[in-house]
């Protein structure tokens, strides 16, 4: 038997709370994982709260991501005492996750982790810093370089926002870091940020087009946010969009794209094909400043886990909660 966080029904009521199940209770999946660290994410503060659909079926474990051992594999890429990671695949939705003692997953899903990384290092990055790493690259693809001039990260504090501005400043990126929140400018500077933006000069009425400022741009809001990030983007320009926290509306026009020849790169991490995943776990081994992840990670206990879900939501926590279940694996 092992502890686990089960979210169930009880009529049209979501339930929730800590259990101890066993490994005939975890879902189908050719291989099982001892989990040494997993995350809280905006989706599992969702999820646990019941604030949005995003469970699919009960009962089930959240968690979109963990890192651990294998304990036993029928796949033939893995083997016991393989150190690996998963993130997405609709794992913590539809499919019982990382914040339990044991998962059991498809092998396709997992990724070997890279030389050079921990298995707590792996979740202080986790979905939100792989993601960065997906928006890295699509900014790459689109011929997006440092002397192209300043790139722009929304919601700048959080997860996605953390790494991404340590990731594009040790490639020697200028970036405008975006935030809501007061007192936040010291940490965003010891992660790279070259300039503070207040949330609420994007915050206002979209105009079709603005001043160019950026030459690219990392989003996690969406909405107006992404819309006035948009119309301030140079020629040429690319935003690669990966989130939603502030709505699925997009109140913009096509000025930018066809006046401006903006590109919006939409980077989905959760169905990521494996060869990219496997790049960008590759890069994010030798591109990210280890010694800053120290500044982006709160650790709480698995205890913690169901008190701290809706401070995360209410945007009450800075850069990537870590969640240690065996972290002596």
């Amino acid at each position: 038997m092992f502890k686990a966080i089960v979210i169930d029904k009880e009529g049209d009521s979501q339930v929730v709370g800590y259990h101890e199940i066993g490994d005939a209770q975890l879902p189908e999946g050719d291989v099982l994982v001892d989990v040494a660290y997993s995350t809280l994410n905006y989706k599992d503060g969702l999820a646990i709260t019941g604030s949005a659909p995003i469970v699919r079926q009960y009962p089930l474990t959240p968690g979109v991501d963990f890192s651990g051992v294998v304990a036993e594999s029928a796949h033939p890429d893995f083997k016991a005492g393989d150190r690996v990671v998963l993130n997405g695949w609709g794992v913590g939705e539809k499919h019982s996750g990382g914040l339990a003692e044991r998962a059991r997953v498809k092998g396709d899903w997992l990724v070997h982790l890279p030389e050079g990384l921990s298995l707590r290092e792996a979740m202080v990055i986790g979905t939100a810093g792989y993601t960065a790493m997906l928006c890295v690259l699509a900014l790459e693809k689109h011929g997006i370089t440092p002397d192209a001039g300043e790139v722009v990260v929304t919601g700048a504090a959080g997860g996605v926002g953390s790494v991404a501005l340590a990731l594009l400043s040790a490639k020697g990126y200028e970036i405008a870091a975006v935030t809501g929140r007061d007192g936040e400018a010291d940490y965003l500077k010891t992660l790279g940020a070259t300039s503070i933006v207040p949330r609420e000069e994007l915050e206002g009425k979209v105009r079709p087009l603005a001043k160019e400022r950026w030459a690219g741009g990392i989003d996690v809001v969406g909405s107006t946010i992404l819309a006035n990030v948009l119309a301030a983007t140079k020629y040429n320009g690319c935003v690669a969009a990966c989130g939603l926290a502030a709505g699925m509306d997009l109140p913009s026009s096509v000025a930018p794209f066809i006046l401006r020849g903006v590109t919006l790169a939409g980077i989905d991490s959760v169905m990521c094909p494996k060869p990219e995943r496997m790049a960008a776990w590759a890069r994010l081994a030798t591109d990210l400043d280890l010694s800053k992840l120290q500044n982006m990670a709160v650790e709480i206990a698995f205890d913690e886990v169901l008190e701290a879900a809706p401070k995360l939501l209410a945007g009450q926590v800075r850069g990537r909660v870590v969640i240690p279940i065996n972290p002596s694996l």
